[in-house]
């Protein structure tokens, strides 16, 4: 299977930092300046638990795609790096973007806990399997 199988979903969750970010912004600086904060204000983030919870949740889901999707990319950059693609490789890639994509929405809009945790723990199995599958590919 060709490298750039599993290389897509990459691109996808990169379009999906893309999206949030800019959802991030627009509704972001707004309500900065709804409740009178300057850019400079936040450079003490606690100045940015005054903005409504609405406006929050789209921001810590941006900063959340800094978390578990970064193991994501190293470990599906290296999947394709040492030419061990396959079918259920890129089925657990698609997978996990899917599933993240899903809690970025569930989490910007109506940010019902057992609903993301749900679809966290589903993509943290998704990676789980490839990370199992490709140690074990390379401790055999």
């Amino acid at each position: 299977m060709e490298a750039n199988a599993i290389l897509l979903p990459i691109f996808v969750m990169g379009l999906l930092h893309v999206v949030m970010f800019v959802w991030m912004l627009v509704t972001r600086l707004p309500a900065m300046t709804k409740a009178g904060l300057s850019p400079q204000d936040a450079r003490d983030t606690s100045a940015l638990k005054s903005l409504p919870p609405e406006v929050a949740q789209v921001a810590d889901n941006y900063n959340h795609l800094f978390e578990q999707p970064v193991l994501f990319y190293a470990v599906a950059i290296s999947i394709a790096v040492l030419g061990h693609v396959d079918a259920l490789h890129v089925a657990c890639a698609w997978v996990f973007t899917g599933l993240r994509i899903a809690h970025s929405l569930v989490q910007a809009t109506i940010n019902v806990v057992n609903i993301r945790f749900t679809l966290f723990l589903l993509a943290w199995i998704a990676l789980a399997v490839m990370i199992v599958r490709e140690a074990l590919a390379l401790l055999s």
